[in-house]
């Protein structure tokens, strides 16, 4: 591909992001973000195939990959403990990352709070890949007899915790008097990977001596907790209707 033709893909690939995080998938146009990228409306088709496939472009586009965000490089060997950890550092250096276009932030929370057509495309380039990590990870570290349902509550609420953080919530920052904003993608990293294996029964509980996280052991590795399998939560088995 040609310097013109890479120019002109990344020209309608800036314009539409402005165009669908201001309007929404629905309302934008393609008409008007060729308007605005200066290129002619047959590009899109060209380089995209239809609106869709633009939508799921630049979405990979505002994450500096438009074939897919990439995941975090876990070996086989490595223990789930620091798997997890791996996983939730990934998840906040994209979301913590400076990088990318400015209206980046506004078109994800449009299209989480507004999910689209487009929205299957999404999951299934961007999304699936992940969720299906994590459920790998939790796999070696819950007991086998640990129902879908519950499964998946604990990896909602691991990676609400990461999408808490996102943007550096104001909120947060707020509530806390600002000392939110020395919370880095590691401090952050830690405290979510800790606080989920002590849930877990994989670590000792926050508060304990051993679960305090202090300068010196932050970073640590968390395979090296072993708690008393007596400790573990039992979990509640999927309501059956």
């Amino acid at each position: 591909m040609t310097a013109k033709h890479d120019d002109t893909r990344r020209r309608l690939l800036e314009a539409a992001g402005e165009v669908f995080a201001d309007k929404g998938y629905r309302a934008a146009t393609i008409r008007e973000i060729c308007r605005r990228a200066k290129a002619n409306v047959a590009a899109v088709n060209y380089y995209f195939g239809d609106k869709q496939g633009l939508y799921v472009a630049v979405v990979g586009y505002a994450h500096g990959k438009e074939d897919g965000i990439p995941l975090p490089e876990l070996p086989r060997e490595t223990p789930p403990e620091e798997k997890l950890r791996g996983f939730i550092e990934q998840v906040l250096s994209t979301h913590f990352e400076e990088k990318g276009p400015p209206w980046r932030a506004r078109l994800m929370i449009r299209e989480m709070a507004e999910p689209t057509e487009a929205c299957a495309a999404l999951v299934d380039a961007f999304v699936r890949p992940r969720a299906e990590l994590l459920h790998e990870i939790l796999g070696e570290l819950l007991p086998p007899e640990t129902s879908e349902a519950d499964r998946h509550l604990i990896a909602f609420s691991i990676v609400g915790q990461c999408l808490f953080h996102r943007a550096r919530n104001p909120v947060a920052e707020m509530l806390s008097n600002g000392l939110s904003r020395q919370f880095d993608v590691k401090r952050l990293a830690d405290h979510i990977t800790r606080f989920t294996l002590a849930a877990l029964g994989r670590a000792e509980p926050i508060g304990g001596s051993a679960g305090r996280l202090g300068e010196s052991d932050r970073g640590a590795s968390f395979s090296s907790v072993t708690v008393s399998p007596l400790c573990r939560p039992r979990l509640a088995p999927a309501r059956r209707e």
